[in-house]
C-alpha cells in the first residue's frame, strides 16, 4: 500500500490545489502553469534543474508536483526518487515529450502516480493533477 501525507499535509476542502512544477523549459512551464490557474490551482513553485526541484517541493510539500523526464543538468528520476525518499506521500505526475512505452514504465515502477505525453495528452494534465492531490489528501483507513 502506498503510504500517504500525514495530517500536516491534509488541506480543507475548500483550499485550491497546490502543485509544484518542474521542467527546464519555460515554455512548458508557463503553458502548464496557465492551465491549471485556470482551472482554480495555484502554482506554489518552479523549477528547472533537479536539485532546485527537489529543494523546492520538499520546503513547499505541494499537494501535486507536475515533472519533466529530461532536464538540461539531470533527469526526472532523480527528482523523484529524491522526493519520495524524503516526503513519501508526495504525488508526481511525469509530463514529458518522452513518452515511450519503457519511460512510462520505468517512471510509474519508481512511484509517480500518472505518465503523460506532452503532445497527446497535455489537456488531460488537469483533470489528473485534481485526482491524484484528491487520492493523497485522503486519510489511509484501517481495515
Amino acid at each position: 500500500m502506498r503510504r500517504l501525507r500525514d495530517s500536516r499535509g491534509m488541506k480543507d476542502s475548500t483550499s485550491p490545489i497546490r502543485v509544484f512544477l518542474a521542467d527546464d523549459s519555460e515554455l512548458s512551464r508557463r503553458r502548464v502553469a496557465e492551465m491549471l490557474t485556470a482551472q482554480g490551482m495555484v502554482v506554489v513553485g518552479q523549477a528547472d534543474t533537479p536539485e532546485s526541484a527537489i529543494s523546492g517541493i520538499l520546503a513547499v510539500r505541494p499537494d501535486a508536483a507536475v515533472l519533466d523526464v529530461q532536464f538540461e543538468k539531470g533527469t526526472g528520476m532523480q527528482v523523484l526518487r529524491a522526493v519520495l525518499k524524503a516526503a513519501p506521500g508526495t504525488p508526481f505526475i511525469i509530463l514529458s515529450n518522452h513518452a515511450e512505452p519503457a519511460y512510462r514504465a520505468r517512471y510509474l515502477a519508481a512511484g509517480a502516480a500518472c505518465f503523460l505525453d506532452k503532445h497527446t495528452e497535455f489537456y488531460q494534465l488537469a483533470g489528473q493533477v485534481k485526482a491524484v492531490a484528491t487520492l493523497a489528501a485522503q486519510p489511509v483507513s484501517s481495515l
